[in-house]
């Protein structure tokens, strides 16, 4: 009992140190540690992971046992590696940077008539294609450009408008297979094709036009919306989760909450700003993983 109640107070006297610095500091490497989970799950990359503990392992073992000639070689073979691990997974790497900009830097939507003119167009054209079963893919894109993909399609340049939506997506017309992109509220390009997810943990009910969906969601912070060319329902994809079977006004109110934000948001955000986006990124988000589709 007197070893508990000294481990206690020399645990309250910890604590009493710990200063606003000290909590930031906690925050950040927390929130670094469970992005690097979180980028490892999402790139499929367990059997990687587990190489590199393995690894890590045996080069602690080695320097505690004072082998150094298996020692040097291990930390040779980590430098080299390292240099291979960028250029492995430097796509991945890319995407993740280009994000953690466009989340910490801009703005997550666009304020205007234009973008609400769209969501309500888009809205009332995804109804009636969820009616007659026309099978549709539109991207709205948000801070992070989408131009790669644009350059596999056609551009349109046209104010968003349901009728000339439904008439993209008509399952005779020739840029009815690709993805439509909704840049800054107007119709940017059609016919574009996507990246496929490489999530293996999805139900099998979903077809290629959702898996496209989702791996541009995983890629890129726009926002997906699906029409199941099968069932009808409406889906929306967004950082690779998939929520399916939207009511119009679900969906409406989705997207509105996705793509329109205040004024104030449109500033550049100071450090408390990002801080409470850290707060919120591991609070909000420690189950991700977990949300996928089933």
């Amino acid at each position: 009992m007197e070893a508990i109640r000294i481990s206690l107070e020399r645990s309250l006297n910890l604590l009493a140190t710990i200063g606003i610095a000290d909590i930031i500091d906690i925050l950040l490497v927390a929130y670094l540690i469970y992005k690097t989970i979180w980028f490892v799950r999402r790139t499929n990359s367990y059997n990687l992971a587990k190489g590199i503990l393995v690894f890590l392992i045996v080069m602690l073992l080695a320097n505690m046992f004072r082998l150094k000639m298996i020692s040097y070689v291990l930390r040779k073979a980590a430098e080299l590696g390292l240099i291979a691990l960028v250029i492995l997974f430097q796509p991945e790497l890319r995407r993740l940077l280009e994000r953690m900009g466009s989340g910490f830097l801009t703005s997550r939507g666009r304020l205007g008539t234009e973008m609400d003119s769209a969501i309500a167009h888009t809205v009332l054209a995804c109804t009636e294609m969820s009616a007659s079963k026309t099978g549709a893919l539109i991207i709205f894109e948000r801070n992070v450009k989408l131009n790669e993909i644009m350059s596999t399609g056609t551009i349109i340049n046209a104010d968003t408008n349901a009728e000339l939506i439904k008439n993209i997506f008509f399952n005779k017309a020739p840029l009815h297979d690709g993805a439509l992109i909704i840049r800054g509220g107007r119709l940017a390009a059609a016919g574009c094709v996507l990246p496929l997810t490489k999530s293996t943990n999805l139900s099998k009910e979903l077809g290629m036009r959702h898996r496209a969906g989702i791996g541009l969601s995983e890629q890129s912070d726009a926002v997906v919306v699906i029409v199941s060319e099968e069932t009808g329902a409406i889906s929306v994809a967004i950082d690779g989760m998939l929520k399916r079977h939207l009511t119009a006004t679900t969906f409406e109110r989705l997207l509105r909450s996705e793509l329109i934000v205040e004024e104030t948001n449109d500033k550049p955000q100071g450090f408390m700003q990002i801080l409470k986006k850290l707060i919120k990124g591991i609070t909000n988000e420690k189950d991700e993983h977990n949300e996928k589709t089933v």
